[in-house]
């Protein structure tokens, strides 16, 4: 890589962060009601699963089917840390990134051993089985009905509110994206990239490909599970629900909808799924199909996804302009 390519990509980062947290301080300002601060949460949350995901699938080429179940060891390691082990809830979060580090390290070395749609199902599997578990050990996890997650409380201050969590959530994205940007751009990055393109030749080059592999599986977990602890955190409430096949399948969509190997695509992702739905109940009973229709039409005209198909026409066109 070139100096020039390496300057290019340090101002491309810290002009996307910037555009970021722009977008976060404008947006309340233009917001009407509590209901459209809640649905910009719920995409900040899922946004920061989904760059997660993307880190595996979009950079290493890596498929997971399962990633909800991280989501859902995150959400009730919120609600488990106060009951079963008297750790406060802002203390639980970490021990749950934790936790799903060291059990996405631990499976990770025989399922990352997978390739193609064995590893897809490998992953299902295991998203299916954490599902189980959650659903039901009732004595542990309150079955079907869920737990109730305890408020945090610092210095006295109860976190709580929905403005509250808007920039809770928001500062939690922007780190988030610092994260992974600076985590593409690194040896790391390019050693992920290398895997993508082709195993066998990064093998040859000197790429030490199953640590690689484990390392982002393990990154892409804790995402997920920084995620899931955070929408329990402002829900107040967690149910199995959140660890189901479909929020794995969610996720997969906003990623690839988004653009694979796109940071920014993550983000555009999460907002398609999260906020399209909510415009498209006027529809009623053929609100699905719409929805269905749009995913369809996005991906036969952007095959990239939203962001990289963006991104390469106004590059074409201003080659075309300056030629």
């Amino acid at each position: 890589m070139s100096v020039f390519d390496t300057v290019q990509r340090v101002v491309g980062n810290r002009l996307s962060l910037i555009l970021i947290g722009a977008m976060l301080l404008v947006l309340p300002l233009l917001m009407t009601s509590s209901f459209q601060m809640r649905l910009a949460v719920v995409v900040w949350v899922y946004a920061m699963a989904a760059i997660g995901l993307n880190l595996l699938m979009g950079f290493a080429g890596q498929v997971s089917l399962g990633h909800a179940g991280f989501f859902g060891i995150g959400a009730y390691s919120v609600a488990l840390g106060p009951s079963q082990l008297g750790l406060s809830p802002a203390l639980s979060l970490p021990a749950g990134i934790a936790f799903c580090g060291l059990l996405a390290l631990l499976l990770g070395r025989p399922i990352l051993k997978l390739k193609g749609h064995y590893l897809a199902v490998a992953t299902l599997g295991l998203g299916m089985l954490i599902f189980m578990i959650l659903s039901n050990e009732v004595e542990l996890t309150g079955g079907p009905d869920g737990m109730r997650v305890p408020r945090v409380v610092i210095m006295g201050w109860k976190v709580k509110g929905t403005e509250t969590w808007y920039w809770i959530t928001g500062i939690a994205l922007l780190i988030s994206v610092w994260l992974a940007l600076n985590l593409i751009n690194s040896p790391t990055g390019l050693a992920l990239r290398a895997i993508h393109d082709s195993e066998v030749a990064a093998s040859v080059l000197g790429v030490d490909v199953a640590r690689y592999k484990l390392i982002v599986f393990v990154i892409s977990a804790c995402f997920a599970s920084a995620a899931g602890g955070l929408l329990a955190l402002y829900n107040g409430h967690i149910t199995p629900g959140v660890s189901d096949f479909l929020v794995s399948v969610q996720l997969v969509t906003m990623v690839v909808l988004g653009g694979m190997g796109s940071v920014g695509g993550s983000l555009v992702g999460a907002a398609l799924i999260i906020i399209l739905p909510q415009f498209l109940t006027v529809m009623h009973e053929y609100e699905h199909a719409f929805l269905g229709l749009i995913m369809i039409l996005t991906m036969v005209f952007m095959r990239s996804g939203i962001v990289p198909s963006i991104s390469k026409a106004i590059r074409s066109r201003r080659h075309d302009s300056n030629s």
